[in-house]
């Protein structure tokens, strides 16, 4: 297996010399956050640019054009307030949910990232062992660089396969059939990657699949050793998942299989195709709209995940908390509804089980706490969203997550009672006196 350009190929590294690395590299640094100084999520993404090359920070927190979507994400979130009501039992806060048919100690899914061993050599198995840990599912992407055989001996959690769709059918059931025998629970096909998007902070960076030195991004590579020595002593990483003939192409070559055989052609029928293929729950991601949610409902599908990708693909889009209550109105009923993209705090979690989300899911925040810290990055990240989660339901007077409902949320912009009879009657001052007494 071909290692990254600045790896020389020859190198040999001993186990003992592998020792050495990983206790050097597990020494405190006192200029870099440590891991108990990581108080919440936005925590993990600065820990993680002080540990990333640039080029792979930048991978990680960019998204397409101006990135206005993808900050929309998670300040859309502050359009909506939470309406507490107090004097209630919440001794105990059960946040049991199942999702998809899987059963969920709280109401949070691990999104698909490719990649993922790129960032730290912990890779995809730690993140599905940190998600069995704490009781929430993980999906692996067609991209990762972790097999499904190995994710699925690594972790008993709830297991979903993300599947982007190629061009050639016999490469797509090879892909559900290897996850049909490593028993994974769910489907989950990805359909807002038919064209790439412009991820322009890529461009800047000079960052290519796989990263190689060049005059935009020597330095940033440069910068941390340590995540170089890492990536040596794991030794290279590969898209072990697609079917690409010769199972000894590099990563280069199966970056390149993979853009040039991407389907720009799903259709309903196709999907009912798969779906019954597969036979076990099967969900859609990606969806943005009610009339694609009612055509996913027809169809039969599970689920359905409400996402922009994070804002990697179409700039421009609204931010998925915006969309997901009419998605949820127009097709709750028949299938379950999930959000994904821009989930940063418990809070907005709640919000989103407020509007009728089944579950949220996130991506960025584990990939920040994996890269800064591996596994234990991981558990932590989990940990800290958890708690968020079950302190917030407390606080609104939620002894389940069940109890959530939209008398919990209120929109940020809307006036007090007082201001709005004020606004409808001729003599406000008058209805404001009668008001008060």
């Amino acid at each position: 297996m071909d290692r990254f350009v600045f790896c020389p190929r020859s190198a040999q590294i001993t186990g003992a010399l592998q020792g050495e690395i990983s206790a050097t590299l597990d020494l405190p640094d006192d200029v870099m956050t440590r891991i108990n100084d990581c108080f919440n999520l936005l925590d993990f993404e600065k820990a993680a640019r002080e540990r990333l090359p640039s080029p792979l920070f930048h991978y990680i927190s960019g998204g397409a054009d101006d990135e206005t979507t993808k900050s929309a994400n998670t300040s859309s979130f502050d359009r909506y307030h939470l309406t507490p009501a107090f004097l209630r039992d919440i001794r105990k806060v059960d946040m049991r949910r199942t999702v998809f048919g899987v059963d969920l100690a709280w109401p949070v899914m691990l999104s698909p990232t490719g990649l993922t061993g790129v960032f730290h050599p912990d890779g995809e198995r730690a993140v599905a062992q940190a998600a069995a840990s704490s009781g929430v599912a993980y999906s692996l992407s067609t991209m990762a660089t972790t097999s499904i055989e190995d994710v699925a001996a690594a972790a008993r959690g709830p297991k979903i396969y993300q599947l982007y769709l190629l061009k050639d059918d016999a490469a797509n059931i090879e892909m559900i059939d290897r996850c049909k025998a490593a028993n994974f629970d769910v489907l989950c096909l990805t359909v807002d990657t038919v064209v790439a998007g412009n991820r322009e902070r890529d461009h800047r960076t000079g960052l290519t699949v796989p990263p190689r030195l060049n005059r935009r991004n020597i330095v940033g590579f440069a910068r941390r050793p340590a995540w170089c020595l890492r990536y040596l002593a794991g030794g290279g990483v590969s898209l072990p998942n697609i079917p690409a003939g010769d199972g000894n192409q590099n990563l280069g070559t199966l970056a390149a299989y993979f853009a040039a055989n991407m389907e720009q052609n799903i259709t309903w029928s196709r999907v009912e195709r798969l779906m019954r293929h597969w036979g076990k729950p099967f969900i859609v991601k990606g969806l943005q709209s009610v009339a694609d949610a009612r055509n996913a409902a027809a169809s039969g599908v599970t689920g359905i995940v409400v996402s922009n990708h994070g804002g990697r693909q179409l700039d421009g889009g609204a931010a998925t908390v915006d969309l997901v209550a009419n998605m949820v109105d127009a097709v709750g009923d028949r299938l379950e509804v999930v959000l994904d993209s821009g989930v940063r705090r418990g809070s907005h979690v709640v919000k989103a089980l407020a509007m009728g989300a089944r579950a949220c899911m996130i991506g960025r925040p584990y990939l920040y706490g994996l890269s800064a810290f591996g596994k234990p990055g991981v558990e932590r990240v989990l940990g800290l969203l958890r708690q968020e989660t079950e302190r917030t339901l407390g606080l609104i007077g939620c002894a389940s997550v069940d109890e959530v409902s939209r008398r919990h949320i209120t929109p940020a912009d809307r006036l007090p009672d007082f201001l709005q009879y004020a606004a409808a009657e001729p003599n406000p001052t008058t209805k404001f006196t009668r008001s008060m007494k």
